[in-house]
């Protein structure tokens, strides 16, 4: 493997004193070594930036930047404008890093040359049974690429040319659905390529409280972008079933309600699976009728 391809990877964050250690120490693991790693700091509250300024402190390739209260999609142009090198791997607050994971993106770009994207693939970690359960009901399950299975595109694992950003008019500043806007616009104007073994682990809301509080605000935030027709329409369509369904039950027999479990069930099983249902927004590129995930993760 060339050990000459600058990577510079930005990673924008707010309010992760609790996980941005342990986002460190899997950064410094990586057997392929980004030549800097910069953090956008969007109005971090706790001891996010405290953290970060020590561990810039002990590492002179770590640089923190701090942007008040910059978007996810703000966040990423900022770093990206002020990186070093051109090829920019980008990551979240609140990921580990697989020790290989930069290493197979790059070696993705070293096996074709051309290409000017890499995604890489996400697991969800589920220490405890509620994120066990949540897994089952909202994460996706892995499709076929090129190279295997895996779960994906996830911008918080991809490896990009800085010239492709710069193409597509960088992120939107939004906090929700700019990835989705993001990759739709690579797909159309950059080469993709796909990096199965390539991993980030994402931790699961830990309680339903979190999860509502997630879900309700990406709902918001996914109305502002103008993407209710990838999730709201279709959620409204099956509260509708849903209803029809009760009122049935109340209006000749409870044995109605039976057809709601299945339904439930049907669901799950599906998630886990079966394969996802998709909405096609460009050649090659899809993305998922119900909740996107990963757009939670700064929410």
């Amino acid at each position: 493997m060339q050990k000459d391809l600058g990577v510079s990877l930005v990673i924008p964050v707010r309010n992760e004193a609790g996980t941005i250690s342990d986002l460190l120490a899997s950064i410094h693991g990586q057997t392929f070594r980004a030549r800097e790693v910069i953090f956008v700091d969007g109005g971090s509250v706790d001891d996010t930036v405290q953290i970060l300024r020590e561990a810039a402190g002990e590492n002179s390739f770590l640089r923190v930047l701090e942007a008040k209260d910059a978007t996810p999609g703000r966040g990423r142009n900022i770093g990206i404008e002020a990186a070093s090198n051109d090829w920019i791997a980008l990551a979240d607050a609140g990921v580990w890093l697989a020790p290989t994971w930069l290493q197979y993106l790059v070696a993705e770009v070293e096996r074709n040359p051309s290409v000017d994207v890499v995604f890489g693939a996400y697991e969800a970690q589920t220490p405890a049974f509620f994120q066990e359960c949540a897994a089952a009901a909202y994460v996706a399950p892995k499709q076929q690429r090129p190279g295997g299975r895996m779960r994906g595109p996830f911008i918080a694992s991809s490896l990009l040319r800085r010239s492709l950003w710069r193409t597509v008019g960088g992120f939107p500043d939004l906090r929700a659905a700019e990835d989705l806007i993001f990759m739709k616009r690579c797909q159309q104007l950059g080469k993709i390529a796909w990096a199965p073994l390539a991993v980030v682990r994402w931790q699961i809301q830990p309680s339903l409280k979190s999860t509502y509080r997630r879900f309700a605000l990406y709902s918001y935030h996914n109305v502002l972008a103008g993407h209710q027709r990838y999730w709201h329409y279709g959620i409204a369509r099956k509260y509708l079933v849903a209803l029809l369904i009760v009122i049935l039950a109340a209006a000749h027999s409870r044995v109605w309600l039976f057809v709601l479990l299945l339904a439930a069930v049907a669901r799950a099983a599906k998630e886990q699976y079966g394969n996802t249902t998709r909405i096609a927004v460009s050649p090659g590129y899809s993305t998922r009728h119900d909740l996107c995930w990963w757009e939670l993760s700064w929410l």
